[in-house]
Formats: structure tokens, sequence, C-alpha cells
């Protein structure tokens, strides 16, 4: 009776701290009670789940691909981006963030920042896109796309962190695309 009370607990405390630890990857810290999700971000280099071409990557050009945005809620003020690796060894590494995109765009044009966007800093310690450059392996990059209810009042020196926070409660619908790349 007592070895069967003691599996019980231990399955207890390993499913607890399965639950306390998991971590969320897909997104940045940003709580909110209902999202549409009928936005979509796709790109005309690569289809999700497929390789980025070399010229999008710190190996090629290093320049943003051609990003199409459709399903903007009508009652959206602006846009977000987030392009990160969650594969990166010392933990999720920021490639490029903007914000205040304008709602009236359908397209982040190649090697381009909308007019009235802001580049945040990135883990590479500037604004601006960084391509993908995994120190080894394929890597996933997430390119996170949130509608807000609000123009966010941010300067350019903000981290991916304040960018979270700064939306939290305003994310009206969210729409990713995955990429892959791995060092040739």
């Amino acid at each position: 009776m007592k070895r069967i009370f003691f599996i019980i607990i231990i399955i207890f405390i390993l499913a607890l701290a399965f639950l306390l630890f998991k971590e969320e990857v897909n997104a940045p810290e940003v709580e909110q009670e209902e999202i549409l999700k009928s936005m979509n971000i796709t790109s005309s280099a690569f289809l999700s789940g497929e390789m980025i071409p070399g010229k999008y990557t710190c190996q090629g050009e290093n320049v943003n691909p051609s990003l199409e945005l459709e399903g903007i809620p009508e009652n959206a003020k602006s846009l977000v981006l987030i392009v990160d690796d969650p594969d990166a060894p010392a933990g999720t590494w920021t490639h490029w963030t903007l914000w205040n995109i304008p709602i009236s765009i359908s397209e982040i044009s190649e090697n381009s920042v909308p007019v009235g966007s802001v580049e945040g800093v990135t883990s590479f310690g500037k604004a601006g896109y960084g391509g993908p450059c995994p120190p080894s392996g394929v890597h996933r990059y997430f390119f996170k796309l949130y509608a807000l209810d609000d123009v966010l009042d941010l300067a350019q020196e903000t981290s991916v962190d304040e960018l979270a926070k700064a939306m939290d409660g305003h994310v009206l619908d969210r729409a990713e695309l995955i990429g892959l790349y791995e060092k040739k």
C-alpha cells in the first residue's frame, strides 16, 4: 500500500513539474483572452515549414524576404512583426522586431521597412533585420505577425521583451510563418 501511494506521489510530482516548466516558444509573453486567428502571413521566397533561401541569411545578402499580409482585422490600428529563432543555443534569438506597421499595407517588400514603422533592437545588439545564421544544425525561424488595437509609443532602443509587454492586452489577432535554415 505504501509503495502504491509513493508511486502516485511521484507521478503527481512529475506531472506538476512538466506543467510548470513547459516552455512556450511560438509567441512572446503576450497574454490575450481571445484571438481571432483569421490573419495570414506568407512569403513568395519560401513556404511555411520550408528552407529559407540563402539570400535572406548571413551567408547571402542578409536582407528581409518579402512578406505578404492578409486578413488584418478592420478594427486594428497597427501591426507588429517579430522574427526569432527558438532553437538558438543561448535561448530564443531575436532577428527582427518591427512595430507600428500601417494596417493599410498588404506586403512588406524584400529589403525594406514600411514607412512609419519602427525597427527595434535585436539580439544582434542593433536595430534592423538580421538574417538566419545558426551555429550548427537546422533552426526554425518564426515570422510572427500581430494586429493591435493601438499604435505603440516606443523608442527604437526597445527590446523584444519591452515590446511584448507593451503589446499585452492589445493583440486582436496573430499569424505566423515558419522558415528553416542550416548553414552550408
